[in-house]
């Protein structure tokens, strides 16, 4: 049977595409069910092994993180419940939040982060390591163009001077940030978008979380958005103090430049065609000397 014909038998409704989908296929079923699904033709690896996100939701069930449900799986597919609420990047994103509601649910998010690395790792997941990160990241940045990513040599051989010992392994999102988490008004109602979730050292995600704290890190990009939580501010919230967290800011200012790149060589490659990513060599830029910047301080 179709995916389609699977849905209709275990759910009783029509596929629809849903807008924003990033991973696979992403469909909504009546108003009830997200259903996520291996692309057809594709291997269920990486962001297409659609079964693990299911796992990771069914080891949060009833804990402390709110996420949606997980309905019924099948080979290549999953359903689960439709969580309400929206997800907005305040500083990327075009919205007509208030300020004062961008800052409540960016401390609820480091609150969140936090209970989140609480509930501990996933059984028979390897941990991921700093130096790992550091070394799949660099294979990326080295796929960038030259010209694409100034100083980005130096800024590698930075973060390699002196990667941190490991914490203890949490679980690990992998892209935590306020437009995968869903809110209805200040109340977060469910984390979502668990392609890349592992079992690592959990400032990896703190890392990656406070660059969007900030507009002046997405130059040509970022909105101010005033009052929003300075990161000396959400690492407050989040609760916990936690040693050499400078390389991991850094480290996250690296992927984040090591994804653009790599997006933009896609684009005049002509693999990808997206006009709106000649808008990324002055944050690209941004990026690798902030990264460098904190190591040096």
């Amino acid at each position: 049977m179709s995916l389609a014909e699977q849905v209709r038998a275990r759910l009783g409704g029509e596929l629809e595409v849903l807008p924003g989908g990033h991973s696979g296929l992403t469909y909504t079923v009546a108003g009830k069910y997200v259903v996520k699904a291996v692309p057809p033709g594709q291997k269920p690896l990486g962001r297409n092994d659609v079964l693990r996100q299911a796992r990771v939701l069914r080891a949060l069930e009833g804990s402390a993180v709110p996420v949606p449900r997980v309905i019924t799986t099948d080979e290549t597919w999953f359903a689960m419940e439709f969580a309400d609420g929206e997800a907005i990047e305040p500083v990327l994103d075009e919205h007509t939040l208030p300020p004062h509601l961008c800052r409540t649910r960016m401390l609820e998010a480091a609150r969140l982060l936090r209970l989140l690395h609480d509930a501990g790792p996933v059984p028979g997941e390897p941990a991921a390591t700093a130096a790992g990160e550091l070394e799949r990241w660099s294979r990326t940045m080295h796929a960038v163009p030259a010209e694409l990513r100034p100083g980005a040599g130096e800024l590698l051989r930075l973060l390699a001077a002196d990667v941190p010992a490991d914490l203890p392994p949490v679980l690990v999102h992998g892209d935590f940030r306020l437009g995968n988490v869903l809110f209805d008004g200040e109340r977060a109602t469910a984390v979502v978008d668990w392609e890349i979730w592992s079992t690592g050292d959990p400032r990896t995600d703190l890392g990656w979380f406070l660059l969007f704290a900030d507009h002046r890190n997405f130059p040509a990009l970022g909105t101010p958005v005033p009052g929003l939580p300075t990161e000396a501010e959400l690492l407050d919230c989040y609760g916990r103090a936690l040693p050499e967290m400078a390389w991991f800011r850094s480290l996250g200012r690296m992927k984040m430049a090591a994804i653009m790149g790599h997006n933009l060589r896609r684009h005049r490659e002509g693999k990808h065609h997206d006009p709106d990513q000649e808008r990324l060599p002055p944050t690209i830029a941004a990026m690798i000397s902030s990264a460098a910047d904190l190591l040096r301080s």
